[in-house]
């Protein structure tokens, strides 16, 4: 069966449940994946709700994160989960992602108020990292994150900034607490209007500190990656369990990573983020 028969089937079914309203006529595919779609459902051409299809262990593992956080304003309430685990519906949020974004120590501000802030401890599970691929440590895990990095970079920067970068990983691998975490918490997952934060979609839980997803979220745009921003956002962030030392390799360390992702994903990002690396490695010992 194809997506599109998938798709009219379901709304078909879900108008006779009166789950949605019978008014809603279209389905438009916003991106796909290998595992899932992602769809637009409008009322009147005006889009309303987005409709995903994806497997049923990643619908189970979004379901977690966001019922976990229902206090958050920035995670999407979810309106209905298929019982087969196949699809969730949850209302559509008016914006962008990546652009007009403004000032990243406004949207910094509002991520650690309204999102990191609520995080909890995750006692459920003894494994580190991804839910979907978790493990066994989080030195294993920030391990594999570099080895990974280290092979999308090649030759873009020298070796002797990997020996640096992989010197810290027996230091900030250290971490007691782990905490149910959104896992990609990147503006490319980031809703804006009118240049404000409004909504942090597509979950990817992990399990690890608190740390990780903010300065995930930090080195996810190449703009504003100084001191001043960073320590403004950390001030705000009630589990500082680190002091600002290990805040900066971490950061580091994160910002290795995604000049990774951006030489594999985002080349346009790339040249900012090669000039923000020469300021972040003269931070190093």
């Amino acid at each position: 069966m194809t997506f599109k028969q998938d798709i009219h089937d379901i709304l078909e079914d879900l108008r006779n449940k009166r789950i949605l309203d019978s008014e809603v006529k279209a389905a438009h595919l916003m991106k796909g994946t290998t595992d899932g779609r992602v769809y637009t459902l409008t009322i009147n051409d005006e889009p309303k709700y987005v409709l995903k299809l994806d497997s049923p262990q990643n619908i189970c593992l979004v379901e977690q994160c966001v019922q976990a956080y229902p206090e958050s304003r920035l995670l999407p309430k979810l309106l209905y989960i298929d019982p087969a685990k196949t699809f969730m519906i949850y209302p559509y949020l008016t914006g962008t992602t990546h652009n007009e974004r403004g000032c990243k120590l406004d949207w910094m501000t509002l991520l650690v108020k309204d999102l990191l802030n609520h995080y909890e401890i995750d006692d459920q599970t003894e494994k580190w990292g991804r839910l979907a691929l978790p493990r066994d440590s989080w030195l294993e895990f920030n391990e594999r994150s570099l080895e990974g990095a280290r092979e999308n970079i090649g030759r873009l920067l020298p070796t002797e900034d990997y020996d640096k970068v992989q010197a810290l990983i027996e230091r900030i691998s250290k971490v007691e607490t782990k905490y149910l975490l959104h896992g990609d918490t990147g503006v490319h997952n980031f809703v804006f209007h009118k240049f404000k934060l409004t909504g942090v979609i597509d979950p990817s839980p992990m399990a690890g500190p608190v740390t990780y997803d903010f300065t995930y979220a930090f080195c996810s745009s190449p703009d504003d990656l100084n001191l001043d921003t960073l320590f403004a956002a950390f001030e705000l962030l009630h589990h500082k369990s680190i002091n600002k030392s290990r805040l900066v390799e971490e950061t580091i360390f994160q910002l290795y990573c995604r000049i990774g992702i951006s030489a594999k994903v985002h080349p346009k990002d790339l040249d900012d983020y090669l000039k923000a690396w020469e300021y972040w490695k003269a931070l190093l010992p």
